[in-house]
């Protein structure tokens, strides 16, 4: 029986190398708009690693990795742009601000993104099988939400003021 290939978007067929590398690279060029106006200020920001862990008061439940489900505990219907093997992420559009849902089929994939997003530094929303992407200031309320735990990643470089 022939190898099936994974199917983009629009119906043609890509290979998976080809369709990881899209996910990848489309992922990674979302992170620095999300992440350029946090200006690393706000107590998630002092703090190196995590703050703020709850099973989501308001929703009663963990959310769960698919971008509709968040989306739909956050008050958004997300508009998806990449929907791979690796991942899936969907962009929430608001009054408060624009924010970006990426969910994993495994927790290996979740991690191999934040050890890619680290490169730009930024903080995040983080669950299980789940990566919120959006201003600081708004993640608190996603954070009340979905749970999770608010990540702050360091990227490359000088630090500010440094």
């Amino acid at each position: 029986m022939p190898e099936q290939q994974p199917r983009g978007s629009i119906g043609r067929k890509v290979s998976f190398a080809s369709a990881r590398r899209v996910a990848i690279a489309g992922s990674l060029a979302i992170v620095p708009l999300a992440t350029a106006c946090s200006g690393g200020e706000g107590s998630a920001a002092d703090d190196p690693k995590s703050s703020k862990v709850s099973a989501a008061p308001a929703a009663g439940v963990v959310a769960p990795a698919k971008v509709e489900v968040i989306a739909g505990l956050t008050g958004c219907k997300a508009k998806i742009r990449i929907e791979a093997d690796e991942l899936r992420q969907g962009l929430c559009h608001t009054k408060k601000a624009d924010y970006l849902i990426t969910t994993f089929p495994e927790e290996k994939y979740k991690q191999t993104w934040l050890d890619s997003a680290s490169v730009y530094g930024g903080t995040y929303l983080v669950g299980s099988r789940w990566v919120v992407s959006a201003k600081p200031e708004l993640l608190g309320s996603l954070h009340e939400k979905l749970g999770g735990t608010i990540e702050q990643l360091q990227g490359i470089g000088p630090t500010p003021g440094s």
